[in-house]
């Protein structure tokens, strides 16, 4: 009779857990990975810092105060009143979420009241509203670039770029950051008849320099290229009515398409592509990262066009953002402290060695500061930073506790 007592399964099965195979060898590059480890071990790993509380300027972590200049929050709008309100009545109306993509059962009438206010503001014929501001670069890029036609990044264009670049079929060319005699050389030497897109910055994410858009546009001109320019940080800040980098030169008839995301100024999540009417519908039919994604959460768009009214009807929230960006531009200069090209609320404190940098990052967030140290691949070898970044909201009581931590740090540190 056979012994089929739970005991005996036991047993029988023992010699196989224990004789358990290896990893597959496609993750051994996971085995490998030891640097994340290696800074958790020394109290220098940066990253995945779990926020308790967040307060617009300050958040709390570990049950302490943190000044915040690590957000993307430009208008300081993520705990505005109206905000909140405009959130909770959309879910009231419409629930929680879409469960759909848009293409089918997740289109609501907020996605299209927003794509028609988003197109009057940024002065396009219409817009297309994408889950997250990645999604929308991924998207438009990866739909639009054919086998026939050749797109031009600059190498510091945000990762969403590149990788929407790499998901269409066409050739890739990039230059180095603002060398735009390398760029018109590549167009020169391409061929006429193949299809050529531009794709840029408005506002380059660790640096904070603005794209030369004369500069784009000159080349577009004698080369009959599409010139698409990715605002994510610049809608909401840059122009005289906030809307991006082509208002800021004056230059809105010469961009083919702007890009831009809601999780910065407009205190939510998603993004936007606004250009011609007949790209917006063929990019509404072919951008699979639309089609194959679920939509824009009802609070989420809410937020976005609450968000939008206010940019719109209280210019006076930018001008403190600038008043508080140019503040800490000059109070980082009077330390001692090389702040590179940066022209925009986007303000880096440049460190140099990886190591350094992480202790000085460390060394200002226990001092009660929460900004983002930046290290190799982010940026290149011996070029890190710690990256801040500043609100309309902040009080200047906040900006010069900052100023001060720094200093303190700084000289504790002797980086300055």
């Amino acid at each position: 009779m056979t012994n089929s007592t739970p005991q005996a399964a036991r047993s029988h099965s023992e010699p196989l857990l224990a004789a358990a195979s290896p990893l597959p060898e496609i993750f051994a590059k996971c085995l490998a990975f030891t640097r994340a480890r290696e800074l958790r071990a020394i109290g220098l790993y940066p990253y995945f810092m779990p926020i308790e509380e967040s307060h617009d300027t300050y958040v709390v972590i570990e049950g302490e105060k943190k000044i915040m200049v690590g957000s993307n929050n430009y208008m300081g709008l993520t705990h505005d009143p109206r905000i909140l309100e405009a959130a909770r009545d959309a879910l009231d109306t419409f629930g929680s979420g879409n469960t759909g993509s848009r293409f089918l059962n997740g289109n609501l009438d907020l996605h299209d009241r927003l794509e028609e206010e988003l197109a009057d503001f940024v002065g396009m014929e219409a817009a297309l509203v994408f889950s997250t501001g990645y999604q929308t670069n991924v998207g438009t890029l990866g739909a639009l670039i054919g086998r026939s036609d050749t797109v031009y990044v600059d190498k510091l264009d945000h990762a969403s770029i590149q990788d929407g670049v790499r998901l269409g079929l066409g050739r890739v060319q990039r230059f180095n950051h603002g060398d735009y005699t390398s760029l018109h050389r590549m167009l020169q030497a391409d061929k006429p008849e193949r299809g050529k897109l531009i794709a840029i910055d408005g506002v380059f994410s660790m640096e904070g320099d603005i794209a030369d858009l004369p500069a784009l546009v000159a080349l577009k001109r004698e080369f009959g290229a599409a010139l698409v320019v990715d605002d994510a940080h610049a809608v909401g800040v840059l122009g005289e009515t906030g809307a991006g980098t082509a208002e800021h030169w004056g230059l809105t008839d010469e961009v083919d398409l702007i890009l831009g995301t809601f999780s910065k100024s407009f205190a939510s999540i998603g993004g936007f592509c606004a250009g011609k009417a007949d790209v917006i519908d063929y990019l509404r039919n072919h951008a699979r990262a639309l089609m194959f994604s679920a939509s824009m959460p009802p609070a989420s768009v809410a937020t976005v066009l609450k968000a939008l009214e206010i940019i719109r009807s209280e210019p006076e929230r930018r001008e403190r953002l600038w008043a508080n960006t140019y503040k800490m531009m000059e109070g980082f200069k009077s330390i001692g402290f090389d702040i590179g090209p940066t022209e925009t609320p986007i303000v880096p404190i440049l460190i140099g060695p990886m190591e350094k940098t992480l202790q000085f990052g460390r060394a200002l967030f226990e001092a009660g500061v929460f900004a983002n140290p930046v290290v190799p691949p982010a940026v290149p070898e011996g070029q890190g930073r710690l990256r801040t970044s500043y609100m309309a909201t902040h009080t200047d009581e906040e900006l010069d506790f900052v100023l001060d931590q720094v200093h303190h740090v700084a000289k504790k540190l002797d980086i300055v």
